[in-house]
């Protein structure tokens, strides 16, 4: 089967040199350097402004102005800049003023292996420039391209990262609670149940004493925040169960509940992989997984030859669901095909089942991937009935 074409490796535009102003953008928090590239003029400008659209705006017209001053036709306005905090939104910005705004991902652009380089926002921009001009040339291998979300998909992922957030703040409040307790010898005392505010006071150390007013106060203040975050993560889960039911059919919705038909895969999990790498129009499986960053990391040179791991190079929300994934399938699908090539791989060797999870990980984002696009079930999963 003929692959599809990779846009985000080099552009399928053809690029006229004299009709193509050309700008990157080094960005920073408090001021973006911006080197351009202007047909007819001689000089390579270099640009210090400040953070601001409308700024960037006006000075990319005013080169094209100089172009055109100088004789030439100036037919398209071509931008580059790194990931980053401000790239997609000015991205959409600019593409809607008719600027051909492109989002360089930060790893894909080659850099010097000396062991101590000269690194200057003029420095990092030359290389912008180098490696967008050659992606523009239409040759692989220079830089990559991230996709640049709408707002509705930026937005949708808001919901499970904040929930996922708030799970860490609500792990950290109670092992904060269960360090306090036991700093005083406290063991038999659960500061997670419901009653125990109201139970607080009656506790006692193995001294025979209470607890000391300070950390009487310290472990409600606690208690409080604990109540308050289960709150928030309760809201969370209900607001986006009734986005569910409000609107089934939608692309999302859809392959969130195709995604919960397979057993042991919940309703949270099924929301992330749909929100973070499912809804993606990826190009074929070794793209998924490595945007899920589990692929493998060869070191070749001459007889050497060695592997060092997976490269962590994708999403690492997506890589953790994953790897938590797929503990669950192995002991919820126990008869698929990906769970028994799993027990066949481990159940002789000593400490391969840590490092086999990331394989088995890597084969069921491929196996999800073609289920949700082609309706294709994994070998062997069991599927609740549809609702």
């Amino acid at each position: 089967m003929q692959k599809s074409y990779d846009d985000s490796k080099a552009c399928r535009t053809t690029f006229v040199q004299d009709n193509t102003l050309v700008a990157v953008i080094e960005m920073g928090l408090s001021s973006w350097l911006v080197a351009g590239m202007i047909p007819g003029v001689s000089r390579e400008p270099l640009k210090k402004i400040a953070p601001n659209a409308q700024d960037l705006l006006q000075l990319l017209y005013r080169w094209r102005d100089e172009a055109i001053t100088a004789g030439k036709e100036i037919t398209r306005i071509a931008v580059a800049y790194e990931t980053g905090r401000d790239s997609f939104w000015l991205a959409r910005w600019l593409r809607e003023r008719v600027i051909d705004a492109h989002v360089i991902h930060a790893t894909s652009v080659a850099i010097s292996r000396e062991h101590r380089r000269a690194k200057t926002d003029r420095i990092d921009t030359a290389m912008l420039r180098r490696g967008f001009l050659g992606w523009l040339r239409g040759e692989p291998g220079h830089c990559s391209m991230a996709i640049v979300p709408t707002v509705a998909e930026e937005d949708a992922k808001r919901p499970c990262r904040d929930r996922d957030s708030l799970v860490h703040e609500r792990t950290s409040i109670v092992n904060r609670m269960k360090a306090i307790l036991i700093q005083f010898g406290v063991r038999n005392f659960n500061p997670v149940l419901r009653k125990a505010r109201e139970k607080l006071d009656a506790v006692q150390t193995p001294e025979g004493i209470p607890l000391p007013p300070n950390t009487v106060c310290a472990l409600r203040r606690n208690m409080e925040r604990l109540h308050l975050i289960k709150e928030q993560i309760k809201a969370i889960e209900q607001t986006q169960l009734q986005g569910l039911k409000r609107d089934p059919g939608e692309k999302t919705n859809a392959i969130i509940f195709l995604l919960v038909r397979i057993i042991g895969l919940g309703v949270e999990t099924a929301q992330q992989l749909a929100h973070e790498i499912l809804f993606r129009n990826l190009r074929d499986r070794k793209a998924i997984a490595r945007y899920a960053g589990v692929t493998g990391s060869p070191d070749e040179s001459g007889s050497k030859r060695r592997e060092k791991g997976i490269s962590r190079s994708g999403n690492a929300r997506v890589r953790k669901i994953l790897i938590q994934l797929s503990w669950r399938i192995v002991k919820f699908q126990p008869e698929s095909d990906l769970v028994l090539w799993f027990k066949n791989r481990t159940q002789n060797a000593r400490g391969s089942r840590k490092p086999m999870i990331v394989a088995l990980a890597r084969k069921l984002i491929i196996a999800l991937w073609r289920y949700v696009n082609t309706g294709v079930v994994p070998e062997g999963f069991k599927l609740r009935p549809a609702a």
